[in-house]
């Protein structure tokens, strides 16, 4: 959850009222936020770089709140107190509307030409007029942008965001793109003009800049956005140009977004949408009993300004721009179920009765989990993914016999695929910890992913037992009798035919001749042995290892 910081005092000024903070704390919880934390700059600077740096910091209190991840619209100062004060009815519901220039003259343009269909090929654009920013407004203003780069922007990747003081340029604007070297400005905060190509070299110590030029640099044409006299307004994603920063003193912002509607809306609110609803699909879904009307004052607190429409208990909701986590008409259900109060509504017994129970694999999971640590062995929880070298090269076998289920854009060379076995990744467990005293004795009972044409979904998950035994002698006389300790408690004789057994058997990651493979009322479960030196090496271990690798799916 994004987590906005505002100054306690500025808050309760634009709210119109002071709280004490349990006060606070229960309205944020009322409008379904969360008031993470009570501090100060100076606080977080102690705690962070000690006492020393902290001299001299600002000890005025700041409110940390989380905000939901869908809820763009309160990541700013004003959005949370416009949110808060139409929540408390003390401020209507605000209606967003496109309005055509004050003097009367056509609309700015901004053209996008062919030649950013290679790179980014999308841009909105909208100016605000009459604009009054404070030092604290402009602040935010900025914090806002930053706040949607991080979020729905995914760190600009998806959407670049630029405001312009639209009284130094003059439109139409064009958006186009060029090769790095035909690219010259003057970026902000710079004292002289730079290439495209000069800049990427410059930034890449910059802290804040660096983590974007990635996004860009190895394009043969950059982004660029010119006013009609060639001034540079931005090369979007990277860095605005200096001619047209903004100040405090500014009437009008040009705003350009290149990607996405969506994030424009947030910034300057141009329209809005509708959605009909019966009041009976509201109560039913949350629990309630109101009328039409008392639910459409309900969604209004909400920001969602609504009225009955005169045909039976039918609802029409105005959906703004600043409300894009609105899709679907059960997110005005629980815009209608937070403003209801979720302490309010009568807990009431399910018409459908039903008893939970655990399921049985689980359950046999956890008795067996309890058991092998009383056995002397401890247990790991290793990673579901892991490197196609983990399943195939180090276990001595080929990739294409394994079974696996491959991931198809890897972030990593760590989760290149889903385990096919639990066994590399206890080894690897042991190779992190092979500095502690011998012997090492671990196990795991988890699932792993198989490839099966049979399942709708082309895979399986299996849940398998595995342990192995680290010392300077293999240890097989214990693996041997770990395994006879789990027949015992699964109830399960020795028998050819209704019980289990082992034979010897040849695995390419055991050792020729200490392999055997286990039987379960006839059926193959799983292997038992000493594994192969080669195997022990590649996972950088140097004494003998034993492994048992079975199914314990059979035994349910």
């Amino acid at each position: 959850m994004p987590t906005v910081s505002v100054k306690r005092d500025l808050l309760f000024e634009a709210l119109g009222q002071k709280y004490t903070d349990e006060e606070f704390d229960e309205l944020c919880f009322e409008f379904g936020l969360e008031l993470d934390e009570i501090t100060s700059e100076k606080d977080i600077i102690s705690r962070e770089q000690g006492d020393e740096k902290a001299e001299g910091a600002s000890d005025v209190v700041l409110y940390k709140i989380d905000v939901p991840a869908n809820r763009y619209d309160l990541l700013c100062l004003e959005g949370l107190v416009r949110g808060l004060q139409v929540f408390k009815e003390k401020l209507e519901a605000p209606r967003y509307k496109r309005v055509s220039p004050a003097d009367g003259g056509e609309p700015q343009r901004l053209v996008i030409t062919d030649e950013t269909a290679s790179v980014r090929p999308h841009a909105v654009a909208a100016v605000l007029h009459d604009v009054t920013f404070t030092q604290e407004r402009y602040e935010s203003f900025i914090e806002l942008q930053e706040k949607l780069h991080q979020n729905i922007c995914r760190k600009r990747t998806l959407v670049a965001i630029g405001t312009h003081d639209l009284d130094t340029i003059s439109g139409p604007f064009t958006y186009t793109a060029k090769p790095p070297g035909d690219i010259r400005f003057k970026p902000l905060n710079q004292s002289k003009e730079y290439t495209a190509t000069e800049l990427m070299s410059l930034y890449k110590t910059d802290g804040h800049l660096r983590h974007y030029l990635h996004i860009i640099e190895n394009e043969p044409l950059y982004p660029i956005i010119y006013d009609s006299n060639g001034i540079v307004l931005s090369m979007p994603p990277i860095i605005n140009g200096d001619n047209c920063s903004m100040l405090l003193n500014l009437k009008s912002v040009f705003c350009v977004c290149l990607q996405a509607k969506t994030t424009l809306d947030m910034v300057v609110t141009m329209f809005i949408s509708t959605e009909t609803l019966s009041g009976d699909f509201i109560n039913k879904r949350v629990g309630i009993n109101e009328s039409a009307e008392s639910i459409a004052q309900l969604l209004t607190r909400m920001c969602l300004r609504s009225e009955v429409s005169g045909e039976g208990d039918l609802i029409q909701v105005e959906i703004p721009p600043t409300r894009a986590d609105v899709i679907h008409a059960c997110d005005i259900m629980e815009d209608a179920a937070i403003a209801y109060g979720f302490n309010n509504i009568v807990r009431s017994t399910p018409r459908t009765y039903t008893v939970a129970n655990q399921l049985p694999l689980n359950k046999l999971t956890e008795l067996l989990r309890q058991d092998l640590a009383a056995a002397g062995f401890t247990e790991a929880l290793t990673f579901a993914l892991c490197s196609e070298e983990d399943i195939a090269d180090k276990l001595r076998k080929n990739i294409a016999e394994t079974r696996a289920v491959h991931i198809s854009n890897p972030k990593t060379a760590e989760f290149q695929v889903a385990r096919t076995c639990l066994l590399p990744g206890l080894l690897k467990t042991l190779a992190a910890n092979r500095k502690m005293p011998l012997p090492l004795k671990l196990f795991e009972i988890s699932d792993v992913v198989l490839k099966d044409e049979t399942k709708d979904v082309g895979a399986r998950n299996n849940r398998r037992l595995c342990a192995v035994y680290y010392n300077k002698s293999p240890g097989f006389e214990v693996i041997h009798g770990l395994l006879d300790r789990v027949m015992q408690l699964l109830d399960v004789k020795p028998d050819r035919n209704q019980g289990y057994h082992i034979q010897a058997a040849e695995d390419s990651t055991f050792f020729p001749g200490r392999c055997a493979e286990i039987f379960s009322c006839g059926k193959s479960i799983g292997h038992l042995g000493v594994l192969h030196p080669d195997v022990i090496s590649r996972f950088e271990l140097t004494m003998p290892c034993s492994a048992i690798d079975i199914d314990i799916e059979p035994f349910l």
